[in-house]
């Protein structure tokens, strides 16, 4: 199946399409993805023997900080890179068409909230305007030119404008996205606590080094408090997925309609967990049909028999010989 024909299915996937699809996405990128070919071999697995999506290997998210991943031969109209500390080496992504990342990211966001025409998006993301190539700003730009609301853009360090501009959207009764990384919302809400009725406060998590880590309900509950409002919603997303979750209400992570969460042992990556209990996670995400789809995260949480999800930290790398040993091996 060519390219062009999967992206079309992918951008109709359904429920009950998913399977199959993720299916013949595997062969294609088995066959056309040289670093996951070379994984496959390794496992000795051979993908004409693959028949359902728990037998499907997922690459560690290393190998994303050691290689361009790239499924066929194409040319990077970007790369999005991770953050990292001076000296570490960082993620990269390859994408492949810009337009196929904002409609995607349009779609997943408007499924769950709404239109984003109309409505005032308002991005506070200090840490990753600082530096170049993050996905999370690219999204956050097409949002606020998505919107066409005059009073929509990025906020660095003014927070003063910020709270000013909050104050006249809440009063004015006009729909408001807050979009913040956890440190800045912190002290956005420390300096300037206001009630912003209405306004959707998302969190995309990371303190960064700058603040004391704080769980996600202590940093919700503080949020909460600041700006009068009943609930704190999150973002999920990464540099090396091109698709989101979110979570409303304090609740479970809701996937995109191109991601697939499920969980795996923390100590044999190669072992599924069942639902309910905690796991190390496994990303299959249809939208990085030019990359990988199959991505063993270093995230730990839960994954429930609905397909939504809950990430409660981060491993330790010490109980992953398995799979690291593999990453060397590559």
């Amino acid at each position: 199946m060519s390219r062009d024909q999967l992206a079309e299915r992918i951008g109709a996937v359904t429920p009950d399409s998913f399977g199959s699809l993720a299916l013949d996405v595997f062969r294609y990128q088995a066959a056309r993805n040289p670093i996951y070919a070379q994984y496959l071999e390794l496992l000795r697995k051979d993908p004409r023997r693959v028949g359902c999506l728990t037998d499907i290997p997922h690459l560690p998210i290393a190998l994303f900080k050691r290689y361009l991943l790239q499924t066929d031969t194409w040319t990077p109209s970007r790369t999005f890179t991770s953050s990292g500390t001076t000296g570490q080496t960082t993620s990269r992504h390859a994408l492949r068409s810009e337009s196929w990342y904002r409609r995607g990211a349009r779609d997943t966001f408007e499924r769950q909230y709404g239109a984003l025409a109309g409505r005032a998006v308002l991005a506070l993301l200090p840490a990753y305007l600082e530096r170049g190539g993050s996905s999370l700003v690219f999204m956050a730009n097409d949002f606020i030119e998505r919107s066409g609301h005059p009073a929509s853009g990025f906020f660095l360090d003014d927070l003063p404008e910020l709270a000013r501009r909050l104050r006249d959207l809440t009063d004015a009764g006009t729909p408001t996205l807050l979009l913040g990384v956890s440190f800045a919302l912190l002290d956005l809400a420390e300096r300037f606590p206001q009630p912003l009725g209405r306004t959707i406060v998302m969190e995309t998590g990371g303190m960064k080094g700058r603040r004391r880590e704080l769980t996600r309900a202590e940093l919700h509950a503080t949020l909460a408090r600041a700006f009068g409002v009943t609930d704190i919603h999150s973002e999920y997303g990464m540099t090396e997925l091109l698709s989101q979750a979110y979570a409303p209400r304090r609740g479970r992570f809701i996937p995109a309609a191109t991601l697939r969460v499920s969980g795996r042992d923390i100590t044999d990556p190669l072992s599924a967990v069942p639902a309910g209990r905690s796991a190390a996670l496994n990303l299959l995400d249809l939208a990085n049909l030019d990359t990988v789809s199959f991505i063993a995260s270093d995230d730990l949480g839960r994954v429930y028999a609905d397909g939504t999800f809950e990430v409660l930290g981060r491993m330790d790398h010490s109980d992953v010989r398995g799979c690291n040993l593999l990453v060397t091996d590559l």
